[in-house]
């Protein structure tokens, strides 16, 4: 690569970079040892190719005040678990939020696909859900009680149960990324014709309100944060994909850390989604505009630290 395509390349993020450092921006040592990474390794690359050119300088004085800010800095104060989900994290994810976006429209897509597929062919539901499912719900409906089955375990074993298989879902879609990101959308196709062969079922019998009022109590959170474990496994594929400057190892090795990050932040919300559904979604009695404001806040909560939060602390930290 020529030094100006190199220049052009990196300038807006070099110039970032040497404004936090003027300007003493209170940055975590996760962040700042991110910072100091990419800057070794733009500056391995100057001196590789352009050894005794201004850029090389330059870079070379960017990496050494970095490294003198963080071995020159007081030792973290504070809760160090709390300053990941409230600062660090969302400092970081507005880099992924065009993945978060494509994870969205895969999962989007394949929803329409399986709701499609259902309203055409009368055997797919139980190809997808299973007879055995199938059949009970019948029978619910038969009974008049179709969302009986979130009744059928204690709210205890429901609430475990649940919370952890979102987390072993989240945590395969962001281990199928290293299949160049196929696994991780392999793996939201399912999950994504599944809810839409799901409802468009409920659908067909009439009970669609019902049934969008009831699951999407817990469905809200538990569907959107699988789509930000999507974005994971996308974080890692586009790393094998795409290295940039980087070597691929390097790369992967950045997608792996990005992409865990973005992994562990969903598991609070896992948390609520399974308290949702194993204390809350049971209770298919309660008025509907309780139902909606339960919906509402939760799709506000993930918007908000999803998309909204990450976005404000980046142009608070432009400033």
């Amino acid at each position: 690569m020529r030094e100006a395509a190199f220049i052009r390349q990196n300038k807006d993020k070099w110039v970032k970079y040497e404004s936090l450092l003027r300007n003493k921006r209170s940055l975590s040592p996760e962040q700042l040892s991110d910072i100091y990474i990419e800057l070794s390794d733009d500056l391995s690359y100057s001196k590789t190719f352009y050894p005794k050119s201004n850029t090389t300088r330059y870079l070379n004085g960017l990496a050494s005040g970095i490294h003198q800010t963080i071995y020159g800095s007081k030792k973290e104060s504070g809760n160090r678990f709390l300053t990941f989900f409230t600062r660090e994290f969302p400092a970081q994810f507005h880099e992924h939020q065009k993945l978060l976006l494509l994870s969205f429209l895969v999962f989007a897509v394949f929803s329409i696909i399986g709701a499609y597929s259902a309203a055409t062919d009368a055997a797919f539901v139980r190809s997808i859900l299973g007879d055995a499912y199938v059949n009970m719900t019948l029978e619910n409906i038969e009974n008049s009680d179709p969302m009986a089955v979130y009744k059928k375990a204690s709210e205890t074993d429901m609430f475990l149960g649940i919370t952890i298989n979102n987390i072993r879902v989240s945590l395969m879609a962001f281990s199928f990324g290293v299949l160049a990101g196929l696994g991780t959308v392999f793996l939201l196709m399912q999950n994504a014709v599944m809810l839409g062969s799901f409802q468009y079922f409920f659908y067909d019998k009439g009970l669609l309100w019902e049934s969008a009022r009831t699951i999407w109590i817990h469905g809200t959170i538990e569907i959107s944060v699988i789509i930000v474990a999507g974005c994971a496994g996308l974080v890692v594929g586009k790393s094998i994909l795409f290295p940039g400057t980087f070597s691929r190892l390097k790369s992967f090795t950045r997608g792996i850390k990005d992409g865990l990050k973005i992994v562990i932040s969903t598991i609070p919300f896992f948390i609520i989604a399974g308290f949702l559904e194993g204390f809350v979604t049971r209770i298919t009695s309660m008025p509907d505009w309780l139902a909606v404001i339960i919906i509402s806040t939760s799709l506000a909560l993930i918007l908000f630290y999803y998309v909204y939060y990450p976005l404000h602390l980046l142009k608070k930290l432009d400033k």
